[in-house]
């Protein structure tokens, strides 16, 4: 059997590194998925080739730009929205199960988005919420399907990555006031995007 290991962080360069060393440790790219937020432009000035995941995903807008200059799966990355979380970039797996997740979704009032994506995926909901939320926050979402065996040793390569503590980051979005994901919530503010992607873990 699988299990879907995830990690939430902060800086989008210390999940580019975590997802390298996924691939070094022989993950293969296909169960592979990285999930950044792009709110604030962050890969406007990067190398960027023509490619619209969103119209393959079916989720959201298609801004049509590939970032260049990475190996492995990053060079597969596409601009796209994903609703509650606005502008990302995103190549992988969990993009193509995201965009299941919002049709049925749509057909059928369940979650959509990444929470639903990442449910799906046997990810238990609390979790997938405050995924979500790190995303639309700012962060950078990385996941990975490996067999059970090999899960502890897999979170153990994107915990090294300064990955977020997830419990801890729950408790301070509940601080504020906070519960669950909502994808009606307003994208926040570009210079709160930036301010997330500058913390030091």
């Amino acid at each position: 059997m699988t299990t879907t290991v995830s990690a939430l962080f902060d800086r989008y360069d210390d999940a580019t590194a975590a997802v390298a060393a996924l691939e070094a440790a022989q993950v293969p790219r296909s169960e592979i998925s990285i999930v950044a937020n792009n709110a604030d432009d962050y890969h406007r000035d990067k190398n960027l080739d023509k490619k619209d995941v969103a119209s393959d995903a079916g989720i959201g807008a298609g801004i049509g730009a590939t970032v260049g200059g990475a190996g492995g799966l990053l060079t597969g990355l596409g601009i796209m929205a994903i609703p509650g979380v606005g502008p990302v970039v995103a190549a992988g797996w969990l993009v193509a199960t995201a965009a299941g997740a919002v049709a049925g979704a749509i057909a059928g009032g369940a979650t959509g988005g990444i929470v639903g994506a990442l449910t799906e995926s046997g990810v238990p909901e609390d979790q997938a919420n405050v995924y979500a939320e790190g995303v639309r926050r700012g962060g950078t979402l990385v996941t990975a399907r490996v067999d059970d065996t090999d899960a502890p040793r897999i979170q153990a390569i994107l915990d090294h990555h300064k990955a977020v503590d997830l419990a801890g980051r729950r408790g301070e979005y509940e601080g504020e006031g906070w519960t669950a994901f909502d994808e009606n919530e307003p994208v926040p503010a570009r210079d709160r995007i930036v301010e997330a992607r500058s913390r030091v873990i």
